[in-house]
């Protein structure tokens, strides 16, 4: 026989017609029990293999997710979404799942994508990463019924509760408060935050982290509190004039916590003192200068997302089941403690 199998191929094998071959391998329960043993058994002996765009466009199910690849916004906090992408792809692998990458300007540009990716069948379900409050691409998605699950809670909204939206994340809270308490239980008492201007979902998440362990603890008084915090933009250089003007505004600080690894590794810069810097995400930058930091457990998170994708609510509440199986996943990340490096501050120029 030449050529690759085909359906008629296993049709004339096992003495059945084609329709019954698309049956057993579509819709195997309405298939005779020794009818589909045959089929299957003509398949094995054949080597015969679907094609997958003629059955994508039967089912309408294409094994296949798709997920915006982010725009590299600097080359040091950037690497957390390339690693749940690999993380991602690797896991999904492992289920037979592919995934489909795909770039857009804007959410509103990432909505045309996403209805021109559904509209020809060429994923079943998107992972959205990046949320923010009013996201516009869980509300579209929402609206017409498509299956997703996004890395980030869907801020603005119960997102506890909320019965519509499917989220991983990382407990950013619970990521500052361990990493407060760690250098509390070392004998530090002023430490200091750098972060993110509020509102930011996740920045103000992380900044709470480290105000309520100072206050729980309430080594220092409330106006002191105040200027040992700095607020910024995300970035290296953003991390350097941080921390000379919380040096300016605090004096000596005992320790210093930052929202982010370009931040932490900003405020080393400015560090001549060797005071103990804290960042947030764990990037190959920080284990490379012995920088601590807060592991994000992108393998779990990817575990977590897939799992609400393809497990019972498919990646939508629309039409599940009723059940008390949580609609979220939470992942607690994981303090990295190093030994510190100071970075002079000739690195910089």
């Amino acid at each position: 026989m030449g050529g690759f199998p085909t359906v008629t191929d296993v049709a004339l094998a096992a003495g059945v017609s084609r329709q019954t071959v698309s049956n057993v391998m579509n819709s195997p329960g309405i298939v005779r029990a020794d009818t589909r043993e045959r089929v299957e058994a003509a398949i094995k002996e054949l080597g015969y293999r679907p094609h997958a765009s003629a059955r994508r466009l039967r089912t309408r199910r294409s094994s296949t997710i798709g997920i915006r690849l982010d725009p590299m916004i600097d080359g040091i906090s950037g690497s957390v979404l390339d690693r749940f992408l690999h993380a991602l792809t690797e896991q999904a692998d492992a289920q037979g799942l592919r995934v489909l990458l795909f770039t857009a300007t804007s959410p509103e540009d990432e909505i045309t994508q996403f209805r021109r990716l559904n509209d020809g069948a060429d994923v079943d379900g998107f992972v959205l990463t990046s949320t923010f409050a009013g996201d516009p691409r869980t509300r579209w998605l929402i609206e017409n019924g498509i299956s997703f699950v996004t890395f980030g809670r869907p801020w603005g909204v119960d997102d506890m509760n909320d019965p519509q939206h499917l989220w991983v994340d990382v407990d950013g809270w619970s990521g500052l408060q361990d990493a407060t308490r760690a250098q509390q239980e070392a004998g530090a008492r002023r430490i200091a935050y750098i972060g993110w201007p509020s509102p930011s979902g996740t920045g103000d998440e992380r900044r709470r982290g480290w105000y309520d362990a100072m206050t729980l603890r309430g080594d220092v008084s409330a106006s002191d509190l105040a200027r040992l915090e700095v607020v910024t933009t995300d970035g290296v250089s953003q991390g350097t004039a941080a921390m000379q003007r919380l040096r300016q505004q605090a004096g000596q600080v005992d320790a210093v916590l930052c929202a982010s690894d370009s931040l932490a590794l900003g405020a080393m810069i400015a560090n001549p003192e060797r005071v103990p810097v804290t960042g947030y995400d764990n990037t190959p930058v920080a284990a490379a200068i012995g920088l601590s930091s807060i592991d994000q457990a992108v393998d779990e998170v990817a575990a977590g997302v897939l799992e609400l994708l393809t497990g019972e609510f498919g990646g939508k509440v629309h039409g599940a089941p009723e059940s008390d199986e949580p609609r979220h996943r939470l992942i607690a990340p994981r303090l990295v403690v190093r030994e510190f490096a100071a970075i002079p501050m000739d690195v910089a120029r």
